[in-house]
């Protein structure tokens, strides 16, 4: 267990980096059509990395420093993703969509919430 900590944390560190590499550094105040380019690069490129990565990898420590590490740094949009994905692999369609339609709502929501607890305590 303490090897697949440090593998997890040793990607999660070398991901979240590159997430401020790209989106602040890189792609800082860039927008497409007024969205932020630095976020949906970052969520399209770890989804596109962690659905090459589940395929290729047969190192279980190679998963959790890639998969769980760095994909879960750089982008946690790319577990969301492969998840949908184990979903529909699994024959479960009807649930991969439920999953996906209320992950995003309630994610969003909970945005929303958050916000207003903060904006109610300060």
């Amino acid at each position: 267990m303490i090897k697949e900590l440090a593998a997890v944390a040793v990607g999660g560190a070398l991901g979240s980096a590159a997430r401020y590499l790209i989106s602040y550094a890189w792609l800082a105040g860039l927008t497409l059509g007024g969205l932020p380019a630095g976020t949906f690069t970052v969520n399209v490129a770890g989804s596109m990395l962690i659905g090459f990565l589940a395929e290729t990898l047969n190192s279980s420590m190679a998963v959790w420093l890639l998969c769980v590490g760095f994909c879960g740094g750089f982008t946690t949009f790319s577990t969301f993703s492969a998840d949908f994905i184990r979903l529909v692999k699994a024959g479960n369609t009807t649930g991969a969509v439920i999953y996906a339609a209320v992950t995003v709502a309630l994610c969003a929501l909970g945005t929303i919430a958050g916000a207003k607890i903060a904006a109610t305590l300060r």
